[in-house]
């Protein structure tokens, strides 16, 4: 029987299978911690040194826009 892992609230970490296909599965805990729902838009980042991010497109938006704050206030 595999031990189940408690993580801290908001917290997550599992493995997945790559697909045929290349796909993977969220799990669900990670689904539920993000309200990642069918049909959202998913940002991967990835780095050949540091691995794989998958980020909600929401939270790369708002970074985006928070850093062209930040430039058009240096440009002034």
């Amino acid at each position: 029987m595999e031990k189940k892992l408690e993580f801290p609230k908001g917290k997550f970490m599992s493995t997945v299978k790559v697909g045929e296909k290349g796909q993977i599965v969220i799990p669900k805990g990670a689904r539920e911690i993000f309200n990642v729902q069918p049909g959202d838009t998913l940002l991967l980042m990835a780095d050949e040194h540091r691995g794989i991010a998958i980020v909600p497109r929401d939270f790369f938006d708002g970074f985006i826009n928070a850093v062209s704050f930040v430039n058009e206030g240096e440009e002034k």
